[in-house]
């Protein structure tokens, strides 16, 4: 179908699906050819933007990509070409388009670059430069194959390679590489200065921020005029979202209606140095063959940051077949209480969009049959072992608490997000007084590292963190499952028979790592003898969200649902994990964890 465009300009806007003529790689970058069907008005211009996803897709926005060329076929349909760059989820995807798949496409979407015609009305044949850097070719590259041959000069800068430039008809083509894999070696700073720039009555460019800055200045250094185009990420490309501002001399500007292409002396770039970093960073070495990811918390040694969280992995021979196991850092048990428990009535999982909603119920055998039992299966696979106990009382926590200490498991997991059965069902923690009475009391029986996982479902996180620390606790572990529930649409009543579950997954990540974070802060503060190390887990199911984690401050890292998603998971994360450090000169954790905190 094809709608009328909400922007200023009326021109009219394919929402719909494309079909992939074609998908071909050159240097690592994807030119993507597609189809639209019944298409009319005026043809879009390069330098505008289409919002792009692949069909069926993993993300939830569709991606802003620079439109290349345009053209009609014989029977009237519109093709459209892109280069793409794969630099995360929704552009690998569409990189990996095959031809006559399917796409979701919206656009075209913002300005051009201004006919210099319009620019100067009294000149027959003003000159031109026009600027590409990296993917950002693809704007002034198929601009430029609009306009007069010999009409330009072109200065195109890549990394490695070349790409974009068949249709070129310059007067002059300059290419300049970082590795001098083609034309001269360099930057656009090392072969584009500003007196070269008088000789031009204006210029066109794209690409990297940096380079953009440049371009700025030394066409303010000559007093020649120049038109930008920029880059920022984006949700609607329609100029609702107001995710996209680009800061101007005349205030916040949407970069996806009032842009891309901007005069270049209204943009403000930010100048390098010219305030205070409040983030440590971290700084990147040469490469190393070996890094040490091993991590201390409570007196014992993982030999990696990356732990099976309670409840997703059994008691790790269910996985036995499938994985390595003594690869892990560490391995939870299912939670155990003191009584055997068989869980909860009814249904008691429900796949989310982005997550897994479980009301499970702590169904599990009872602390003495574990310890009889499953627990030298858990000892056998030969990572370090953590017990998670559970309870609905002081007094069942305290007793399962010391016949897991009589044992050789090597940490216990004081899970507080179990109901009280004295204080009305309320969890121990969601409330500090609670949470430090049943911290309290269990210290008070085990001489074995302590453990608490906290519930995110307080309203004083932080607090309760350092309630239970001051009680005695070794390291937290945060955070547990959302509450959250489902309706059955066939039935008109709630899905879980305990109406009210826990929310796992990618869609918490965000915000557990929020709240490690803001606990990591808040044990910054204290003197370095009395924090406690954190364990982060939400939502986590790659290396890179585990080094996020750790980027946070977390000392170690727990992986729950995503292991039903990918057994493997884990393992990928610790192989992932090991190549960044070992490829970022990295010698251990420590040279990153907590690099995303404050200033200190």
């Amino acid at each position: 179908m094809c709608n009328t465009s909400p922007l200023d300009n009326g021109q009219a806007v394919y929402c719909g699906c494309g079909t992939v003529i074609e998908n071909s790689s050159v240097c690592g970058i994807s030119s993507l050819s597609v189809m639209l069907d019944h298409c009319d008005g005026d043809l879009p211009v390069p330098g505008q933007f289409y919002m792009l996803r692949a069909q069926p897709s993993g993300v939830l926005l569709s991606r802003p990509i620079s439109l290349f060329s345009r053209e009609r076929d014989a029977s009237g349909k519109l093709i459209l070409s892109f280069l793409i760059l794969s630099k995360g989820s929704g552009t690998r995807e569409l990189c990996a388009l095959k031809a006559s798949s399917s796409l979701s496409i919206f656009g075209p979407f913002g300005n051009s670059f201004p006919a210099a015609e319009t620019l100067f009305p009294d000149k027959p044949h003003p000159f031109l430069l026009l600027i590409g850097g990296g993917i950002g070719i693809a704007p002034p590259a198929g601009f430029a194959s609009l306009l007069p041959e010999g009409s330009y000069d072109f200065y195109a800068c890549f990394k490695s390679g070349a790409y974009g430039l068949d249709r070129l008809r310059p007067r002059n083509l300059v290419i300049a590489t970082d590795d001098g894999s083609v034309g001269k070696k360099g930057m656009l700073s090392d072969v584009l200065h500003s007196d070269d720039i008088r000789k031009y009555d204006v210029v066109y460019a794209c690409g990297p921020e940096p380079m953009l800055a440049y371009v700025q200045r030394i066409c303010r250094e000559a007093g020649v005029q120049c038109y930008l185009s920029m880059e920022s990420r984006m949700a609607c490309g329609t100029g609702a979202c107001l995710g996209c501002t680009i800061t101007t001399t005349l205030g916040n500007r949407r970069c996806c209606t009032d842009g891309p292409v901007f005069p270049g002396e209204i943009l403000k770039f930010p100048v390098c140095g010219s305030e205070p970093s409040v983030i440590h960073g971290y700084e990147k070495g040469m490469p190393v063959q070996t890094a040490d990811l091993s991590v201390v918390i409570g007196g014992v040694r993982f030999e990696n940051p990356v732990i099976a969280a309670s409840g997703t992995f059994g008691y790790g021979s269910e996985y036995a077949r499938l994985i390595q196991v003594s690869r892990l850092g560490g391995i939870c048990s299912k939670g155990l209480t003191l009584h055997p428990r068989s869980g909860n009535t009814g249904r008691r999982l429900c796949e989310t969009p982005a997550g897994l909603i479980n009301s499970i119920g702590l169904e599990n055998p009872g602390i003495p049959h574990f310890i009889e039992n499953e627990l030298s299966n858990m000892l056998a696979a030969g990572s370090v072992v953590i017990a998670n106990l559970s309870g609905s009382s002081i007094e069942e926590y305290t007793e399962g608490a010391r016949l897991l200490n009589d044992t050789s498991v090597h940490l216990i997991e004081l899970n507080i997000s179990c109901p009280n059965v004295k204080a009305g069902g309320m969890a121990f923690g969601l409330d500090c007084g609670a949470a430090a009475a049943v911290t309290r009391a269990v210290r008070s029986v085990v001489s074995k590292p302590l453990i608490v996982k906290l519930s995110p479902n307080t309203g004083d996180l932080v607090g309760i963190a350092h309630a239970v620390r001051r009680e005695g606790a070794d390291a937290l572990s945060l955070v547990n499952t959302f509450q959250a529930m489902a309706i059955d649409i066939t039935t008109g009543k709630p899905f879980f028979d305990n109406i009210r579950a826990g929310l796992s997954g990618p869609a918490v990540l965000p915000i557990a790592l929020r709240m490690v974070y803001d606990v990591v802060q808040s044990m910054n503060e204290l003197p370095v003898s009395e924090r406690i190390p954190v364990i982060g887990l939400g939502g986590i199911r790659t290396w890179q969200d585990a080094l996020s984690f750790i980027m946070a401050g977390a000392a170690a890292i727990q992986v729950g649902s995503a292991t039903f998603a990918d057994p493997e998971c884990m393992l990928r994360i610790l192989d992932g994990l090991e190549s960044f450090m070992k490829n970022n000169g990295l010698a251990s954790l420590d040279s990153i964890r907590g690099c995303a905190q404050p200033s200190r």
